[in-house]
């Protein structure tokens, strides 16, 4: 009797230290190198740290086209991973591969989470045409401008405590340029003139504060919306007629420009942030500076924004068991609450419980372009669109050419048109 009770107990302790031990794991991929790799990873171990009952096994690799085709051939296969990082403009074209699962509001339940707690544009962005959720936004990030204050002062473009003012159209901002010149500025305007994104979000910008855009209807650039295109590259051509942009500047020399003290203004994304403070604090960047949202230049308050997001890949054939699906959820909640640390690279938390604490909104300069995320433009539903598309493809061999001079503004918005619209067709 003494044995059998010995056995009981043995198999009781031993079945619930195994319990005790039991693990998911989540695997996780995503595209975060530099400065949100670090980030990122960093949460990550923390999150691992207070959750003994999952493991995150994360995995990094190149960011752009070479990522999403090995998400999309992974995992139709069965091979791919648990949650996947996604940009949200690419989710029209998942959509069309059939490779993201849907979000209900159960899963969102379980993560602590609800739709209502993300900017309203991110949400949007996340969903299909019928409003079904494929992705839980992380943060809002976009271009802005950044401003080097040297050149500015003792003009009507800074206030008192020496933040920018008096940029509220195109004129504005073409006389501060010119202002900037005249103070020794060598390119008054840097920005990526020598690669897809950075001419990309640019055109985007400006197309958007005329209220056009690139696809409607399944036509590509239809109606007034060519004649607004046409304008938006002409704005562009003239920075460069003007001498106030660089020639061919790729990402790295546009960012150099800003940083070394030559240019006077510069647009890229929240992003660069983190290297802005670096420098100040490292003692190597040699001036003041700030950043705002990029003024409206035209006629509507808008910008080209884009998303960080956690998806759910399909399994191949299989289902996700409901409690690894937990798991995924139980970390999607726990990355939003702790969006405060990932909004250090200078992103807008989408979540808003954080993007509106009082902890957010001391921080700076993020709190300074924070209102960015209610006038954000995302690029066009279409599989043709998003990051590392033929949008960007489209940016770079159509759209530079017009701005280094080689191609009138028509043309090249007629060029845009036709290759584009085939695609579609």
């Amino acid at each position: 009797m003494k044995l059998l009770k010995s056995i009981v107990l043995a198999t009781a302790t031993f079945t619930s230290a195994g319990s005790a031990l039991a693990q998911t794991e989540v695997v996780w991929w995503d595209f975060f190198v530099g400065g949100d790799g670090q980030r990122m990873k960093a949460l990550i171990s923390q999150f691992n740290a207070e959750h003994p009952d999952i493991n995150i096994n994360a995995t990094t690799s190149e960011w752009g086209v070479p990522f999403y085709t090995r998400v999309r051939t992974a995992s139709a296969v069965g091979q791919g991973p648990d949650i996947v990082t996604y940009h949200l403009s690419r989710v029209p074209l998942a959509l069309s591969e059939g490779i993201l699962t849907p979000i209900s509001d159960s899963d969102l339940e379980q993560a602590g989470l609800a739709r209502d707690d993300f900017f309203e544009r991110s949400i949007e962005a996340a969903s299909d045409d019928e409003g079904t959720l494929y992705a839980v936004p992380f943060d809002v990030h976009s271009i802005i401008l950044y401003y080097n204050k040297s050149y500015l002062e003792g003009s009507d473009y800074l206030d008192e405590e020496g933040n920018l003012i008096g940029i509220e159209s195109l004129d504005d901002l073409n006389a501060a340029l010119a202002l900037a010149q005249d103070n020794g500025s060598q390119i008054p305007l840097s920005y990526q003139t020598g690669g897809p994104g950075g001419i990309w979000r640019i055109f985007h910008t400006l197309l958007s504060q005329q209220g056009g855009a690139l696809i409607e209807g399944g036509e590509v650039l239809p109606g007034d919306n060519f004649d607004k295109a046409v304008r938006a590259i002409a704005i562009m051509q003239e920075w460069g007629n003007s001498n106030y942009q660089p020639e061919h500047a790729e990402y790295e020399a546009s960012v150099a420009l800003f940083t070394s003290g030559r240019s006077a203004f510069f647009i890229n994304g929240v992003w660069e942030v983190p290297t802005l403070v670096d420098m100040e604090e490292a003692g190597t960047l040699g001036f003041e500076w700030g950043a705002v949202e990029v003024p409206t230049l035209l006629e509507e308050n808008a910008v080209w924004a884009d998303s960080h997001a956690f998806a759910i890949p399909i399994q191949g054939s299989e289902e996700m068991t409901a409690e690894k699906r937990e798991a995924v959820m139980t970390v999607i909640g726990w990355m939003e609450k702790h969006a405060l640390d990932w909004a250090t690279a200078g992103h807008i938390p989408a979540y808003l419980p954080i993007a509106e604490s009082t902890e957010f909104k001391q921080m700076e300069p993020n709190s300074t372009y924070a209102s960015l995320a209610d006038v954000a433009v995302y690029d066009a539903r279409s599989a043709i669109a998003g990051v590392a598309s033929p949008v960007y493809d489209a940016a770079l061999n159509v759209i530079a050419p017009a701005i280094h001079g080689f191609l009138e503004p028509e043309q090249a918005a007629e060029q845009m048109r036709q290759e584009l619209q085939a695609l579609l067709n």
